[in-house]
């Protein structure tokens, strides 16, 4: 039997650097392939999201190379010289924090220039939080709709939700711990009362799943904030579970009697949650109301 061939020959007719995405561990150190581990070892230059975070797996393994830092803020210029070094032969291994390079990371821009100059890119896979999260949930997971991170912004945040609210499969997504009742919010009130599941700390010491349906998690989250790395998880919509899209669908002044009628509030209050329903500002919600009677 012959020996699997480790890499990909090289068939352009001048040798030229090859650019590896390199998947690193999103939590446990152990959570690294041996090929991962060789390429680290072999690399003329490892770029790092961050190279003082690269530099604990890297001396947890006793592997010693030069790293240059890559991240979103350096990304436009940085991308340039490691293109000048991939061209003059360099074997450049692109890592993030966690996980892997260009998934909700930088490196987009390094690949597609790659790409333009017909340098080798080579993924080298490794760990995920969204899968691992995934395949734990409990939740639907044969489809899937991988998100990344929502907008920050409250009315772009609730519209992108408000687009999702007619997908049928699992939804999964990133979120950072201080937006997180806002976006459980913001979720329930554009999806409806839809199981789901807060997976925070992956493959780390405090690994911790939270399972419920939306409104539960919320109230668990405001009850007791939850800290570290999350991802979360929304499975498909039940039947009846989530009106919101036909709500949203209803002209602005009849969904504002209706809230009106229904909470029995005033016309002020009533104009609030429709606006937030809508991803709307107040003012736009108002100027809507106004124009359209």
């Amino acid at each position: 039997m012959q020996n699997p061939v480790l890499e990909p020959p090289d068939n352009l007719p001048y040798r030229k650097g090859r650019l590896y995405l390199l998947a690193t561990p999103i939590g446990n150190l152990e959570d690294i392939t041996v090929r991962a581990l060789r390429l680290l070892g072999e690399a003329d230059l490892i770029a790092c999201e961050d190279t003082r975070h690269t530099a604990k797996l890297l001396n947890h393994y006793g592997i010693h190379k030069p790293t240059v830092s890559y991240h979103q803020h350096n990304e436009a210029s940085r991308a340039d010289e490691l293109l000048k070094r991939l061209e003059q032969g360099a074997q450049i291994v692109l890592v993030s924090d966690a996980g892997t390079p260009v998934i909700s990371d930088p490196g987009h821009r390094l690949v597609s220039l790659c790409l333009q100059r017909q340098i080798p890119v080579i993924p080298i896979p490794g760990p995920s939080a969204v899968i691992a999260a995934l395949a734990a949930s409990g939740l639907p997971a044969e489809e899937f709709l991988f998100v990344g991170f929502l907008p920050s912004r409250p009315t772009a945040r609730r519209k992108v939700l408000q687009n999702l609210a007619k997908e049928t499969h699992t939804l999964a997504l990133y979120e950072a711990p201080h937006r997180l009742v806002d976006t459980l919010s913001d979720a329930l009130e554009c999806l409806g009362r839809r199981q789901a599941v807060i997976a925070r700390e992956i493959t780390k010491v405090h690994e911790e799943f939270l399972r419920g349906d939306l409104a539960e998690l919320l109230v668990r989250v405001q009850q007791q904030p939850v800290r570290g790395e999350i991802t979360i998880l929304i499975g498909p919509s039940l039947p009846g579970s989530d009106k919101t899209h036909e709500l949203c669908a209803a002209p602005l002044h009849e969904r504002v009697e209706q809230i009106m009628r229904e909470r029995q509030i005033d016309r002020k209050a009533a104009l609030k949650l429709a606006a937030r329903e809508r991803g709307l500002t107040k003012r736009e919600a108002y100027k809507q109301l106004v124009r359209n009677g």
